[in-house]
């Protein structure tokens, strides 16, 4: 039987190295990057010729929502997983905002177990700051499988709420590792609230989630985690402010804002979408919007995270404010983004930095985010001219349906190879699910 140097061989892409763009090929071998350089498909198993396509990084969504256990009716990590290779993710961090939350060690094991069997793609879990554990939070972000801690400082599920400045001063002292925080103030939208007429229906979310909610919870995040030297990460930044205020944010606090965000704007999204838009903290005018782009341009901005929050359709025609908060976007990311790159919005190796490198380097990720011999063969492959238009029927969530769906882009995924093996090709799922939990270092 013959034998052969590679298991698969990604031939004559234009590869990503180094900050360049190399003509070359990649040699995979037992999950990892073996060989980079001149490769005929005699020397692989398995090869496909990706004829100058762009070679990526394997490009980490470090914010999904994927509701399992306790919420299955509308997400799982099958599906929600499968939305992620099919938009060309490799790697997702979960939140814990589950039924019940993951809060301790047992919940965040049930995941991983659940994960180790249904996940498309790799794979950690955020445990959820509370009362009950903000003492511990130090021995639990250890656990093996643990991403971070993650902060709710505003309106959240059940128990996951840490409102009080005590108890955020807390757990921003106690956490060594990165801690993610969705930052917005709990006391300000609890008095805002009174004063809104929710007969006008879902024009009223932004303004009882004004950008001040989100400014004020920002200021006390950035004061203790300067105080404590806190690996800050605050979440889906949403105003021109916040941008403003974190341009000087020193070595340890890290920023990410959400492809919605940056692409969707009021009141026009709430105008074609209604409660499809609804999300937390709220899209906004066009003027924050100018702000969180000035932010990618300046480098403010870090990271790239879907917030991919899914809810049935049936649950989000609810009148607001009892239509709940989020949507879809795990799986839309990444062609968003590229159609950005397109408009010219940001450089391809900008976005690279936002989806890939920088995500390794926050969460210290081990052996990923670069196309490197002996790194994790976590690739994804990219056809910057492809046009596609989005629709719902393609949406691998449970929840299916997209805020874009309809959208003309310029710009997918056509490859998603995870731990060496080809799970996405043209748009097709291959194989089965086996993704693995991350290693960090």
């Amino acid at each position: 039987m013959k034998k052969f140097d590679y298991d698969l061989g990604i031939l004559n892409g234009n590869v990503y190295i180094d900050g360049d763009f190399i003509n070359t090929s990649i040699g995979i071998k037992k999950n990892k990057i073996s060989y980079i350089g001149d490769l005929k498909a005699k020397q692989c198993l398995k090869s496909i010729n990706f004829e100058n396509k762009y070679v990526l990084p394997g490009m980490i969504d470090t914010q999904v929502h994927f509701r399992e256990p306790g919420l299955t009716h509308k997400e799982d990590i099958y599906h929600g997983t499968k939305g992620a290779i099919l938009g060309g993710i490799t790697s997702i961090f979960e939140m814990p905002n589950t039924s019940p939350a993951t809060i301790n060690e047992k919940e965040l094991q049930k995941k991983i177990k659940i994960a180790e069997k249904q996940s498309w793609s790799n794979f950690a879990f955020f445990i959820g700051a509370c009362k009950a554990n903000v003492s511990k939070l130090n021995i639990l972000e250890k656990i093996k499988g643990c991403a971070g801690i993650k902060i709710f400082m505003g309106s959240s599920t059940g128990s996951l709420l840490i409102s009080e400045e005590e108890d955020l001063k807390v757990a921003l002292k106690t956490c060594k590792r990165r801690v993610a925080i969705h930052s917005e103030d709990e006391q300000r939208l609890i008095e805002r609230f009174k004063k809104i007429d929710t007969t006008n229906g879902v024009k009223e979310h932004e303004k009882w989630r004004d950008p001040l909610s989100a400014i004020t919870s920002t200021k006390k995040v950035i004061k203790y985690a300067k105080l404590y030297n806190t690996k800050a990460h605050i979440l889906h930044i949403s105003t021109a402010d916040e941008i403003e205020l974190l341009k000087d944010k020193g070595k340890y606090i890290t920023v990410e804002v959400t492809p919605q965000h940056l692409t969707l704007f009021s009141p026009d999204c709430y105008n074609k979408l209604n409660s499809l838009a609804q999300m937390n903290p709220p899209i906004r005018s066009i003027k924050h919007q100018l702000g969180l782009w000035k932010g990618i341009k300046n480098g403010t901005v870090d990271v790239i995270g879907s917030d991919h929050a899914p809810h049935t359709l049936e649950e989000k025609k609810n009148q607001w404010p009892n239509s709940p908060s989020g949507m879809p976007g795990v799986q839309t990311t990444l062609s968003i983004m590229l159609n950005h790159v397109n408009n010219k919005k940001l450089s391809l190796p900008k976005l690279i930095e936002l989806l890939s490198e920088n995500p390794c380097k926050i969460y210290t990720i081990k052996n990923k985010g670069f196309i490197k011999k002996n790194y994790d063969a976590d690739i994804t492959v990219i056809d910057l001219n492809k046009e596609i238009v989005i629709k719902n029927k393609d949406i691998a969530s449970k929840s299916g349906w997209t805020p874009y769906n309809d959208m003309k882009l310029k710009g997918m995924p056509i490859a998603t190879i995870v731990n060496g093996e080809v799970k996405m090709l043209y748009g097709k799922t291959v194989d089965r699910p086996n993704g693995k939990a991350i290693d960090f270092n």
